[in-house]
């Protein structure tokens, strides 16, 4: 019988480092309009730089139209400004409004290095055939707050100061955390009913809001209503952080798969085809039910809620895994980002697996034979953005059937650290000692 590692390295396509090492990815993507990029750490430099290789593959070859990914709507839509050329900014200063921890998820070198790439390949391009760069994630309620009520004061002063008056409420020396813990228990009025109305009255005044320059009016029609679904979403996000009966990893998952899809149909709407590449990591992007979040916690994903709403043949969703190296991580939460070692993968991991088939970097789609040998669980790891090695079997690894949970992988080996704009005192690369890991 053939054992998991030798059908591995029978359907392995090692990665030379050469433009054709994506050629079989982008085989089986085929006509697929949505293709999920995770990564194994919000911190390795190997996963941005490969993502952004093959995304740019996929704008220029399969006409994909925007990029979202694993960063706040408003923030990133700052950034999006600046690659359709609707800003006065800089490269540089198009990613100001990444202030909160992790400031290095986004404000890095690879991405900067992909948005100037963007920047230029839409230049050219009439404003319905430019891609987009756009956030998935909730955690912006007052600065969405704010956005809509900016977007409003433009084109309907009275509805302006309507939310104005609406999200008031929400007020809380800016501070959507204390928001939730007060209006939960009872300390402050709860705004659920406030958000909801305003997201309605927005929807429903969308056509009267459009002014004559067409597709940016529209743009930013729908940018506004976007952000008004990010507060609706993110006020019952923190005040769910304070009860039990919702699963706050739902709600966040939610939403994200619901920013796809609301993505997608304004993308098809106005002339398109809603082919959308998504960034995030891969406990987000991998199917939920092929993992220790479906089988024992109750938890869905992203990447579960995309083939439950789009199906096998719409969506493929692409793993990326390591063995060791180093990562950008924080040992705590709002703590500086560090230069840290990963340790090498744990005995019964997928990453130890493929680091023992010998063959380095490769590609491997997870179909037939090798998709039956690898559907029995292993462990496998995940590092956020905080790494902390002392505890990694309890903090970092969990139970999955790879098979299920992804259509295809990408093993880096060896990785390096994603490099920070601000890279402050605890960020030092280091040297691997030679006798490392097995050194006394």
């Amino acid at each position: 019988m053939t054992s998991p590692l030798e059908h591995v390295r029978d359907h392995a396509v090692r990665l030379e480092g050469r433009d054709n090492d994506y050629d079989g990815l982008l085989d089986q993507v085929g006509e697929r309009s949505l293709v999920l990029l995770g990564e194994a750490s919000h911190g390795t430099r190997e996963f941005y730089r490969m993502r952004s290789e093959i995304t740019r593959r996929l704008i220029l070859e399969k006409g994909f139209e925007a990029v979202v990914v694993e960063a706040d709507w408003p923030d990133a839509l700052r950034l999006n400004r600046y690659v359709r050329g609707d800003s006065e900014d800089t490269l540089k200063q198009a990613f100001d409004d990444f202030q909160r921890f992790p400031q290095w998820m986004w404000r890095n070198t690879e991405v900067r290095d992909f948005i100037g790439w963007l920047h230029d390949h839409n230049a050219d391009r009439p404003t319905g055939h430019q891609v987009g760069f756009h956030g998935l994630d909730l955690y912006s309620l007052h600065r969405s707050a704010a956005a809509v009520i900016e977007y409003l004061e433009e084109i309907d002063p009275e509805q302006a100061q309507r939310a104005r008056d609406g999200y008031a409420c929400l007020d809380h020396g800016g501070d959507p955390v204390r928001y939730g813990h007060d209006a939960a228990f009872g300390l402050s009025r709860i705004c659920e009913d406030a958000t909801v109305n305003l997201l309605a009255d927005l929807l429903d005044k969308s056509q009267a809001h459009l002014q004559p320059d067409g597709r940016r009016s529209i743009d930013e029609q729908f940018y506004a209503e976007q952000n008004a679904r990010v507060v609706v979403n993110a006020e019952a996000y923190y005040r769910e952080m304070f009860g039990s009966r919702v699963d706050t990893w739902n709600l966040r998952d939610e939403h994200m798969a619901d920013t796809i899809a609301e993505l997608r149909e304004h993308l098809i709407r106005h002339g398109g085809r809603g082919k959308i590449v998504v960034w995030a990591h891969n406990s987000h992007l991998g199917d939920a039910k092929a993992t220790d979040m479906g089988w024992h916690r109750g938890q869905h994903n992203v990447g579960q809620l995309v083939r439950r709403r789009f199906g096998d043949d719409e969506a493929l969703l692409v793993g990326f895994t390591t063995h060791t190296g180093f990562v950008s991580a924080a040992h705590d939460w709002d703590s500086p980002v560090e230069h840290r070692r990963v340790r090498p993968s744990l005995e019964g991991s997928v990453e130890r697996l493929f680091h023992e088939t010998g063959i380095g970097d490769f590609y491997l789609p997870l179909q037939g034979e090798v998709a039956e040998a690898l559907r029995p669980p292993l462990l496998e790891r995940a590092i956020g953005v905080i790494y902390r090695p002392e505890s990694e079997r309890i903090s970092h690894y969990f139970k999955a059937s790879v098979a299920d949970q992804f259509d295809a992988v990408f093993h880096v080996d060896e990785t390096t650290a994603l490099e920070p704009f601000e890279k402050g005192d605890l960020w030092r690369p280091e040297e691997v000692p030679e006798t490392y890991p097995f050194g006394v």
